[in-house]
């Protein structure tokens, strides 16, 4: 306890809660996605590439697609690649917008493809944040989130015989933000193979979601459609199985 409130106050007392080491790591994982998309973009044919950027909205989504369905036929391999190093780059860094390049994956490759590039991605961008955060993420953490890191470490001290649950109900349901399970998790000492497991099986019923609806991408007026009440309260039913076990197993102790 009083580790833990020694290091939330250097994190807190420092301007810049990053030591020099720690940069230097961020930096080095960053200029490593650069090279890897910047391979992907010399083995790509002559062309106007000024359409891709990361989408902000539906409409530079739809932008996107136009280009890209060209390219996926002749270039498919490029094309995965380029897709799978944004992704991870994205869940890595916490940069917001990996719902567009889910939505972008059911647009370009279908359901069950699209699905498949999702959860390989999030899981490997999800693992990719965790790593980093054990090395660089504490002072971070306690810096942005205090609070609600102090509620998730109180959950998980709590639920250690049942860690696996706990942890899919977090992530089929919106109760805590991915990139914040992302981030913390490695802070409040979850195990990898807890989380990895936690992660690849919990992310695909939303994936499938937002998959699904990037094939009908034209019909889509805003992000409020991907999930209507029905589609949230299956997430939550889904997340209420999971921790059903839990729950009864304490019932008969």
């Amino acid at each position: 306890m009083e580790k833990r409130a020694e290091i939330a106050t250097k994190s807190t007392g420092s301007k810049f809660p990053l030591t020099c080491r720690e940069v230097t790591v961020a930096l080095a994982v960053v200029f490593s996605f650069i090279l890897g998309l910047f391979g992907v973009y010399l083995t790509m044919p002559a062309s106007d590439y000024s359409f891709l950027k990361l989408p902000r909205s539906l409409e530079d989504l739809q932008i996107l697609r136009d280009h890209l369905e060209n390219y996926t036929s002749d270039y498919t391999i490029q094309v995965l690649v380029g897709y799978c190093v944004v992704y991870i780059f994205m869940q890595t860094f916490m940069i917001p917008g990996t719902v567009f390049m889910s939505l972008l994956a059911g647009a370009l490759f279908g359901v069950f493809k699209g699905v498949a590039l999702v959860v390989f991605t999030a899981t490997a961008g999800a693992s990719s944040c965790f790593f980093l955060s054990k090395v660089i993420g504490r002072p971070l953490v306690f810096s942005l989130w205090p609070d609600k890191l102090s509620f998730f470490q109180n959950q998980v001290a709590q639920r250690r015989e049942s860690l696996l649950n706990y942890m899919l109900f977090l992530r089929v349901t919106p109760t805590l933000p991915n990139t914040f399970i992302n981030v913390a998790s490695p802070i409040v000492d979850v195990p990898y193979h807890i989380f990895f497991t936690a992660t690849f099986i919990g992310l695909i019923p939303a994936a499938y979601v937002t998959v699904r609806a990037g094939i009908a991408l034209g019909e889509l007026r805003s992000l409020g459609d991907l999930y209507d009440f029905q589609s949230i309260a299956t997430l939550f039913l889904i997340g209420v199985v999971s921790v059903t076990p839990t729950l009864m197993s304490k019932t008969k102790s």
